[in-house]
C-alpha cells in the first residue's frame, strides 16, 4: 500500500491505542491463570492477535466481547505445569507468533514449562530477528531448546523447574520478561542474575503486569538479580490495558510539529505510568513544546522548534518519532542509543537515515549517537521497510515538509496500529 502525505495543521481530541506490550504481558498472564480473566483493549493490533493466537494454540478459550478479551486459563499448566505427566506421544503445539517478538520471546520460556514439544513460528521480518539469546538459558534450566541458526522456527521441550540463572539480557528484555512470568509456575524457586539488563522500564512492567495476577516477583534496585518464588498460582482478573506511550509518541510529535492554537489532546494516557516511552515528554519539551496534563486528556502544544539531545537507549522506539521530531528542528539534534535499533523489525537506523536522505535532511552516525541536521524537510518518496513504526515517522515527518511524502509499504502499520492513517487524519484542519 502506498500513501501520500501532505503538511497539515492539527486539533481535536483522539484516544491513544492501548499498549500492546501491556496487553501481551496480559494476555500471558490470563493464559496462565486459574479461571477466566477478562482484558480491556479498545483495539487490538497484529501484535496483539499474535499474542491471543498462541493463547488459543495454548489451550486458552478466547472470546472478544465488545472492548474485552475474554481469555479461559490453560488447563496445561494446572497443578504447576513441571507437574504435568509425560506427553511424548503427542504433536507438537504450533505456536505462531506472527512478526511480534515480544511474543516469540515471552512466550517461549512459558512454553518451556510444558513437557511436550512446542513449535514457534515467524512470518515476515521476525523470521530473520536473532532468537539466539533464548536457546542456551533455556537449556541450562533443563529445557530442550533448539533455534534455526539462532532464529525461528524454535524448537522446546521442558519442563523447566527453575533454579539459579546468569544470563546476559542480550539487548533486548523481551525474554527477560518471559523467564519472569514462566518462573512462578516452576517446581523450585529461580534466581535470576542478569548482566547489562535494558529498558528497565519494561521489566517493571512485568513486574507490575505479575502482580496484578496475584504472582510476586521481587528485584534489587540495579536490575542485576531477580528473586522469584517457585509454585505460585496466577489468579484470574479483570485488568484494563492504558495507553500506549510508544504509539502516542506520534501523536505527541504531531503536535509539537503541526498543532493548532488550541493544540491536540491525547486521551487515555496515564500520567503515572511505568512505561518507558513516557519520557517522549522530555524529548519534545527538550525541542520547545508545551504540554499539560489536564483532566480531558494530555494536551500539547506546537512548539518553536529548536535542536534538542535525548538518550533513547531504554526507549529506543522513540527513536523514529524523534527523528521525525529532529528532521524539522533547526540545528542539530543528538539522539543517543543507536546500537539499540539493529535487531527491530528493519535495520531501524539504516531505515530511518535513508527515510531522512529522501526527505532532504542530513545524518550521521557518531559513536553511539545519531545527529540530524535539522530544517524544513523537503517531501519525497520513503519506504517503510516493513518497519510500522518508520512508516508512522514518516507520515508525522510529512505534516512539515514544503512537499508531499509518498510512503510504500505503509500497510505495515497493521502491526502495532492499524487505523493509524485514519486516525491521523481525523485531526486534519
Amino acid at each position: 500500500m502506498t500513501v501520500v502525505r501532505t503538511k497539515a495543521t492539527l486539533k481535536g481530541i483522539i484516544e491513544a491505542p492501548p499498549s500492546k506490550s501491556l496487553t501481551q504481558r496480559a494476555i500471558a498472564c490470563a493464559v496462565l491463570a486459574e479461571g477466566q480473566s477478562r482484558i480491556r483493549a479498545n483495539s487490538l493490533c497484529a501484535d496483539t492477535k499474535s499474542a491471543l493466537r498462541v493463547a488459543q494454540a495454548l489451550g486458552s478459550a478466547v472470546e472478544r466481547k465488545d472492548a474485552w478479551i475474554c481469555i479461559q486459563g490453560s488447563p496445561l499448566f494446572r497443578q504447576n505445569a513441571a507437574l504435568v505427566g509425560n506427553t511424548d506421544s503427542e504433536s507438537p503445539l504450533d505456536l505462531d507468533c506472527g512478526e511480534s517478538g515480544l511474543c516469540m520471546r515471552m512466550f517461549s520460556p512459558i512454553a518451556a514449562l510444558l513437557p511436550q514439544e512446542s513449535l514457534l513460528l515467524a512470518s515476515g521480518s521476525l523470521a530473520s530477528r536473532s532468537m539466539a539469546m533464548i536457546e542456551d538459558p533455556l537449556r541450562r534450566l533443563g529445557v530442550d531448546c533448539r533455534t534455526t541458526g539462532g532464529k525461528a522456527p524454535i524448537t522446546i521441550r521442558g519442563p523447566m523447574r527453575g533454579g539459579s540463572l546468569e544470563l546476559d539480557s542480550g539487548g533486548s528484555s523481551q525474554f527477560l520478561t518471559g523467564l519472569m512470568l514462566a518462573l512462578p509456575l516452576a517446581s523450585q524457586n529461580s534466581e535470576l542474575i542478569v548482566r547489562d539488563a535494558v529498558s528497565l522500564g519494561y521489566l517493571d512492567l512485568t513486574i507490575a503486569a505479575a502482580r496484578a495476577f496475584g504472582v510476586g516477583i521481587e528485584r534489587n534496585d540495579d536490575y542485576s538479580r531477580f528473586t522469584i518464588a517457585g509454585r505460585q498460582r496466577y489468579k484470574a482478573t479483570k485488568y484494563e490495558v492504558e495507553g500506549d506511550w510508544s504509539s502516542a509518541a506520534f501523536l505527541v510529535v504531531a503536535a509539537a510539529l503541526a498543532a493548532s492554537d488550541e493544540g491536540l489532546v491525547i486521551r487515555g494516557l496515564d500520567k503515572d505510568s511505568q512505561q518507558p516511552d513516557r519520557a517522549v515528554l522530555e524529548a519534545v519539551s527538550a525541542a520547545g513544546a508545551l504540554f499539560e496534563f489536564q483532566e480531558v486528556g494530555l494536551r500539547v502544544g506546537r512548539a518553536s522548534l529548536k535542536a534538542f539531545s535525548f538518550d533513547a537507549t531504554d526507549c529506543p522506539d522513540l527513536f523514529p518519532p524523534l527523528v521525525a521530531l529532529a528532521s524539522a528542528c533547526p540545528g542539530i539534534s543528538d539522539i543517543k542509543g543507536i546500537s539499540r535499533l539493529r535487531g527491530k523489525e528493519s535495520d531501524r537506523a539504516a531505515s530511518l537515515m535513508a527515510m531522512l536522505e529522501n526527505l532532504g535532511i542530513e545524518s550521521e552516525i557518531q559513536g553511539e549517537s545519531l545527529l540530524i541536521h535539522g530544517a524544513a524537510p523537503s517531501g519525497g518518496r520513503v519506504h517503510a521497510w516493513g518497519d510500522h513504526r518508520i512508516a508512522m515517522a514518516a507520515a508525522v515527518a510529512a505534516l512539515s515538509a514544503q512537499n508531499q511524502v509518498i510512503i510504500e509499504g505503509a500497510e505495515c502499520v497493521a502491526k502495532s496500529w492499524p487505523e493509524f492513517f485514519q486516525d491521523l487524519d481525523s485531526l486534519r484542519v
